[in-house]
């Protein structure tokens, strides 16, 4: 049988298999299915857990051996083999075997990297897929990953808002051991409370002067002055192009969402993402602003700063910056609001 990771649990409550393989390069979720295995072989009795690392110079005999000895602590017992390679070279026939038909009360588990189509192809695999459980570990992508933050918050009894979520996604560059280690880190400092976007900020510098809501909200407003100034004090302060983007564009969402409301004559709550609230003397400038045009600007900033499109970081996120505070639109159109 073939599962994925979220299918494992279910599978290890209608009972265990007498082999597992689990592959993948996520590391975290190929850690957390081998926990998963081993947390359910505890629980049938598998006491003593045999763990082997298999390189070049491993014996296969030593091995078979071991199996067919006698414990000497446990009457059921795990056999573990760590093979990152995903290649047991001459042990392919007798790992073939032993996922086949293990000894009695012997519990064997493989742990490798992703296999390629080669490697999946290879007998010993197809061995343990249909007389075992072939695990895979697939990456999550990087779309995906603020829904998946979602789930892992509500496994663990807490709450997540989405911009919070999709902040952490983009800071921690899909790397999933990060994500949760942000996810637990922030839980704790939540006490209970919803996950917000700005806690997360908070959570990334307490020390900093400004914050990149400050920054949205004085660019929003056109006051380009001290969008620009703000901008240049977290570019001093370290922090990083990618959440000012998402804080620009948070601004440019809530932007584009008022003036539909306005066009549709709808001034209802219900379908909208209100996440981002645009201030007073924002709103006052919508029908003054080139919106389409910062949103495809966003964009484009957005595939500089992932290194899809050639370009400064920097120089991309400041030139945003500018055009949505109405500094790089001279005359009527740069939406400025009469003090």
């Amino acid at each position: 049988m073939r599962v994925d990771v979220e299918q494992l649990p279910g599978a290890l409550k209608r009972g265990l298999a007498g082999s597992y393989l689990v592959s993948g390069d996520e590391p975290l979720l190929v850690g957390e299915a081998a926990d998963a295995v081993r947390a359910a072989a505890r629980a049938a009795g598998y006491a003593d857990r045999r763990v082997f690392f298999v390189d070049r110079n491993f014996s296969w005999d030593e091995l078979r051996q071991e199996t067919q000895s006698l414990s000497l602590f446990a009457d059921r017992r795990l056999f573990e083999l760590r093979m990152p390679s995903g290649k047991p070279e001459k042990g392919a026939t007798p790992l073939a075997a032993l996922a086949a038909d293990p000894p009695p009360d012997i519990l064997i588990m493989v742990i490798t990297d992703k296999l390629d189509k080669k490697s999946a192809d290879a007998a010993w695999v197809r061995a343990f897929e249909q007389r075992g459980v072939w695990v895979t570990a697939r990456p999550v992508a990087t779309a995906a990953l603020p829904a998946w933050l979602c789930a892992r918050a509500k496994l663990a009894n807490a709450e997540i808002e989405a911009d919070a979520a999709e902040l952490i996604a983009l800071r921690v560059e899909g790397n999933l051991l990060a994500a949760k280690q942000e996810l637990d880190k922030l839980a704790l400092l939540a006490e209970g409370a919803p996950i917000s976007a700005a806690l997360v900020l908070r959570a990334v510098s307490d020390s900093a002067r400004y914050d990149v809501f400050q920054l949205a909200e004085a660019a929003g407003g056109g006051d380009a002055a001290r969008a620009l100034r703000i901008l240049f004090g977290l570019k001093s302060e370290g922090v990083e192009p990618t959440l000012i983007l998402w804080a620009l564009g948070r601004e440019l969402r809530g932007l584009w969402q008022a003036s539909e409301r306005n066009r549709l004559k709808s001034s209802g709550r219900s379908g909208w993402n209100l996440a981002s609230t645009p201030s007073p003397r924002a709103l006052a400038r919508i029908t003054r602003l080139p919106l389409g045009r910062l949103l495809v600007q966003a964009s484009h900033t957005d595939r500089i700063l992932k290194g899809l499109a050639p370009g400064d970081a920097w120089t991309a996120v400041t030139a945003l910056t500018a055009a949505l505070a109405g500094a790089l639109q001279p005359g009527r159109l740069s939406g400025r609001v009469a003090r």
